[in-house]
């Protein structure tokens, strides 16, 4: 499921409403340590979304 939502949010990352859509998608079907996989994942490939992510992931790893 993880390598699904990897390849969903390379394929809307064109488009930031889009993106945050699928991200909060992701996390709520994901497992703890999938989500955690996704966050390093993240944050490697798309910087420029930073704040986006962190408060995605603000709100799930809380």
């Amino acid at each position: 499921m993880l390598e699904y939502f990897k390849m969903i949010l390379e394929k809307v990352s064109f488009d930031k409403l889009l993106f945050e859509k699928e991200l909060r998608k992701a996390l709520a079907q994901l497992k703890p340590t999938e989500r955690e996989d996704l966050r390093r994942w993240c944050y490697l490939n798309f910087t420029k979304y930073h704040q986006i992510l962190n408060n995605q992931f603000k709100m799930v790893l809380s």
